[in-house]
């Protein structure tokens, strides 16, 4: 798609078009990996909160179920403790080195997803309800504080110079992860946002933790400065290439693949990545977007809106060019961030298994 002024003139950018190949054997391998090293720790910090905060975590964790029998329930992709644990080899440590960073992020990141559950009312997370649905709101939202102060005392606790400098990195992480959080919600109240701060939004929303994620275990490892912050631009435009991929899932994914309901974003009025460049791409479709959205904010009867009138929307989003704009711009995204890897001097085997990991967020399908 070529580049297209938008309506207040901004420019959309130009992004490659091939989709790059995955090794899923090597991501799969790497995802479990991080998985079964950070686990055991994870649930150890996890028995620390009292009761039953204890339980409503294991529950969302999808360790046990709604009645609290042991389940083997999906967790997620583990993509941020992968990287955590890869972060430290590129430091020269061992993945070891990276388990107390892996599981510090994972922890943020699941307190960050069981406070959005609430404010998005997403009933639906990894095809099971949401904390705040079986649990309740206030549950939800004291398991989320406990489980980002628990963050920062595994980090503490090893007693380091590397573990306070590990947990700056994590704490500014989480205040730009909040002030991303923050921006998405207003901007569900705004008929017009830019591309440009629809990016910003995002990269502080999802960049600035898996950027943390990437850096966190070199930190540990000993890495100076120089090379945290180039690992970091590697995980910032992966995440920008990561929430890339979720707007477009989160408009077109399969319900039973995402968990979520069909147009789940379109139901929540969010200004993503697909919505903003329909709006700036200009022309009939992109006019008729604007004017149905406008109408839709200031609609009593928006929840009761049938899934054509859901599908209209989304069809108007595609004829604009929101969706191929935004397949291009994760590409270009996942670029960046692979040629960030050539500034740093690690092993051949770990960036090719870091590059691994950013192909694998670019075309994955959940």
């Amino acid at each position: 798609m070529r580049p297209t002024s938008g309506t207040r003139g901004e420019k959309v950018p130009t992004a490659p078009s091939a989709n790059p190949a995955v090794d899923t054997e090597a991501v799969t391998a790497l995802l479990e990996r991080g998985r079964t090293m950070s686990t055991p720790v994870l649930r150890a910090a996890v028995d620390r909160l009292a009761p039953p905060m204890d339980t409503v975590a294991a529950y969302h964790f999808g360790w046990i179920d709604a009645h609290g029998r042991p389940a083997d329930g999906d967790g997620g992709k583990a993509v941020r403790p992968a990287l955590a644990l890869l972060s430290a080899e590129a430091a020269g440590a061992a993945p070891e080195v990276g388990i107390p960073g892996a599981v510090a992020v994972e922890l943020v990141h699941n307190f960050s997803l069981l406070h959005d559950d609430l404010m998005d009312g997403d009933e639906q997370r990894r095809h099971r309800d949401t904390v705040w649905k079986v649990h309740g709101p206030a549950q939800a939202i004291l398991v989320g504080d406990a489980l980002f102060a628990l963050a920062n005392e595994i980090l503490l606790e090893l007693g380091t110079v590397e573990a306070g400098r590990a947990t700056r990195r994590l704490t500014t992480a989480t205040r730009k992860l909040i002030d991303g959080q923050a921006l998405d919600i207003s901007y569900e109240h705004r008929e017009r946002v830019t591309v440009e701060e629809c990016l910003e939004m995002e990269g502080n929303k999802t960049g600035a933790l898996l950027a943390c994620a990437v850096s966190i275990g070199a930190v540990l490892g000993g890495a100076d400065d120089r090379t945290a912050d180039t690992l970091e631009a590697y995980g910032h435009h992966l995440g920008l290439a990561f929430q890339a991929v979720d707007d477009l899932l989160g408009i077109w994914g399969d319900p039973e693949a995402t968990g979520k309901q069909t147009w789940s974003d379109l139901r929540q009025r969010k200004k993503s990545l697909p919505v903003v460049a329909a709006l700036a791409a200009g022309g009939p479709a992109s006019r008729r977007l604007g004017e149905l959205l406008a109408a839709d904010a200031k609609s009593n009867d928006f929840d009761s809106f049938s899934e054509e009138e859901f599908a209209a929307r989304a069809a108007l989003i595609e004829e604009a060019g929101g969706r191929d704009w935004t397949s291009q711009e994760a590409r270009r995204q996942h670029a960046v961030a692979v040629e960030a890897l050539d500034r740093v001097d690690m092993p051949e085997r770990v960036r090719a298994q870091l590059v691994a990991l950013a192909d694998f967020v670019v075309v994955r399908k959940r």
